[in-house]
């Protein structure tokens, strides 16, 4: 599992508990080296696929979200793929081969033909020995592309179980984000310890130094977003970045304060914040 623990060196340290003031600046940043990243690609006819995996509500979209906002519409896809069909479910590797990058393109797939090496088995939606050829096939078939021309990046967000039922609790009482939960995501939480088995296998069969697999915690939002877009810009040699460094920690830190029954709450982190607004939501629901 090559550099699978990136996110613990000292380079990254400084994201960690981050305050909302300095994660925009950040965030700000990056997106700039993004975007100079987008142009390489584009001058270059680069073809590179970026992978979020995850378990649902580990903010997979979101940093999708953040990674594209500025990017140039024509020159990105977002690849997030239903139900596969008997068909596509028999030819898998040929049913995401079709939505590989073209010449000058990133394709960002949220969730991605590591369907079968996790939920797919977890969940029965798979025979056996489909899984099985899966795990023995992916490696030899995703470095063949890579030696190819294509760049391919693996990212994994992971996400606590607790931090996981916050989060649909909170998309349960949204009324911008309520379509987001299933009773799919309940039955999914039932199989928790399952996933997590056929997610450590995958980790342990389908890494190399070649194509490995980056995982990044996910609790804490800004922290995953920071990290994803710094290990992107890391690993693709675009010219502009040779000189980009992250942005060191600032003294200075936003503050926030919430009143719940009469009762203030001050000087909190975004992240406190962030909880007791989502507990007043659920209790006032």
């Amino acid at each position: 599992m090559a550099r699978q623990d990136f996110v613990k060196s000292k380079f990254f340290d400084f994201y960690s508990n981050i305050d909302y003031a300095t994660y925009k600046q950040e965030k700000q940043r990056l997106q700039v080296e993004l975007l100079k990243l987008q142009h390489w690609v584009i001058g270059n006819k680069k073809r590179v696929a970026i992978v979020f995996e995850g378990r649902d509500a580990a903010g997979k979209g979101s940093s999708i979200k953040r990674l594209t906002e500025y990017m140039m519409p024509r020159y990105f896809r977002v690849v997030e793929l239903g139900i596969p069909t008997k068909k596509e479910s028999k030819y898998w590797f040929r049913r995401y081969e079709q939505h590989f990058p073209n010449p000058g393109e990133i394709v960002f797939f949220d969730r991605s033909w590591y369907n079968r090496a996790m939920i797919e088995p977890t969940m029965g939606y798979c025979k056996k020995s489909q899984y099985r050829y899966f795990m023995s096939k992916v490696l030899d078939w995703e470095e063949q592309h890579i030696d190819d021309g294509l760049i391919l990046i693996k990212l994994y967000l992971s996400v606590g179980k607790d931090t996981q039922l916050v989060r649909f609790q909170q998309r349960i009482v949204d009324p911008l984000k309520y379509w987001k939960y299933s009773k799919n995501d309940e039955l999914v939480r039932d199989y928790w310890d399952v996933l997590t088995k056929y997610k450590e296998q995958m980790f342990a069969r389908t890494a190399s130094n070649k194509s490995p697999w980056v995982v990044i915690g996910s609790d804490n939002k800004l922290e995953a977003r920071l990290k994803a877009m710094l290990y992107i810009l890391s690993n693709i040699p675009y010219e502009a970045g040779k000189n980009f460094r992250p942005l060191a920690k600032e003294n200075r830190r936003e503050r926030f304060s919430i009143t719940i029954e009469g009762v203030p709450f001050n000087n909190l982190n975004y992240r406190q914040f962030k909880i007791l607004e989502t507990l007043h939501g659920l209790y006032n629901a």
